[in-house]
């Protein structure tokens, strides 16, 4: 029981972030269920890819993760982000292009990082999270560190080269990296099937290398944390990369102010009868924690509005740190 707890703990958490990112993007709506926050501006400058829907794939996946252990993501990263032990007042500060956030102010949303929890970054190119993600694997391998990457991949990045490049080369030298697939089933705005040739393609291209993979349900936080466990288990004890295929979906258009309006009418409505926050609140119920859930969710909408606050007070960077965090062309150093 404490375990599922801890797992809607995050989830929940995800959520609500996401939910505040939404309306800080959008200048003024309605966020964390009953609560109502106005704001007269964009908060959120630039594209804001949520989530939304697919909390239980890194809730399930981070719970067996170590600090020490590695991440990358995708252009969809908070929930990756969170889930890995970042603080989510200091990245509400990076959405808000505030000095105080992870990155400066100055990755945003699409490149959020935080190295001090081992996430070393999202990414706006699909698929080049993963030979980030692999060659962190063979550093990892080359020093004898007693860790490991997981590097989360969408579905729309199953066609790139990158994506069987990663695979290859991680399998060739028995990496010890967990690849996940979070399959959402669609690619920006169009299905993933009418553009992916073969069924349960992730899982198929992986194995064409002679890589285990695992199917699972998505929305079931259990099942994907009781896969994950496996497969990490497996990747630590040596015995080279693996990929978790999980099943879910996307609640929100592709970025937070599509309307989604390119989906069947009733699709949306028809995927909330498989949230997966739902549906593991179901379970607590049935296991008389109805109480322990109400006051997760409520912690959690409390914690997101605190770090709400902090961004909209955080200063924005000073001019002169345009010019620190970059290469010096000809000179080949860091500044």
């Amino acid at each position: 029981m404490s375990e599922l707890l801890d797992l809607y703990r995050t989830m929940v958490r995800i959520r609500a972030f996401e939910d505040a990112a939404e309306a800080a993007s959008q200048g003024g709506v309605s966020w964390g269920g009953a609560a109502t926050d106005k704001v007269a501006e964009v908060l959120v400058k630039g594209p804001l890819h949520l989530s939304t829907g697919q909390e239980a794939v890194p809730a399930g996946v981070c719970a067996h993760l170590a600090a020490r252990d590695l991440l990358t993501s995708t252009h969809r990263g908070h929930g990756h982000t969170l889930a890995k032990g970042a603080d989510p007042a200091r990245m509400m500060c990076e959405l808000f292009g505030r000095a105080s956030g992870t990155n400066g102010g100055k990755g945003g949303s699409m490149h959020i990082a935080d190295f001090s929890v081992g996430m070393l970054g999202a990414n706006g190119v699909v698929a080049d999270g993963l030979p980030i993600a692999v060659g962190a694997a063979h550093a990892l391998k080359l020093r004898g560190a007693d860790a490991i990457t997981v590097a989360f991949v969408g579905d729309g990045a199953l066609n790139r080269g990158p994506f069987f490049e990663a695979l290859n080369w991680a399998q060739v030298y028995r990496l010890p990296v967990l690849f996940v697939c979070e399959d959402n089933r669609i690619s920006a705005t169009t299905p993933s099937a009418a553009m992916t040739a073969g069924d349960n393609a992730a899982s198929r291209r992986a194995e064409a290398m002679d890589i285990p993979a695992v199917r699972v349900d998505g929305n079931d936080v259990q099942a994907v944390s009781a896969a994950a466990a496996r497969l990490i288990a497996e990747v630590r004890a040596g015995k080279g990369p693996r990929l978790l295929h999980a099943i879910t979906y996307r609640l929100k258009g592709h970025v937070s102010v599509d309307p989604a309006s390119y989906r069947k009418p009733g699709e949306v409505q028809a995927a909330l009868q498989n949230d997966p926050i739902a549906n593991a609140r179901q379970r607590l119920e049935a296991l008389g924690l109805a109480q322990d859930a109400a006051r997760i969710e409520q912690e959690a909408r409390a914690e997101i509005a605190a770090a709400v606050a902090r961004a909209r007070g955080a200063s924005a960077p000073e001019a002169g740190a345009a010019y620190t965090d970059v290469v010096t062309i000809g000179e080949g150093m860091w500044r």
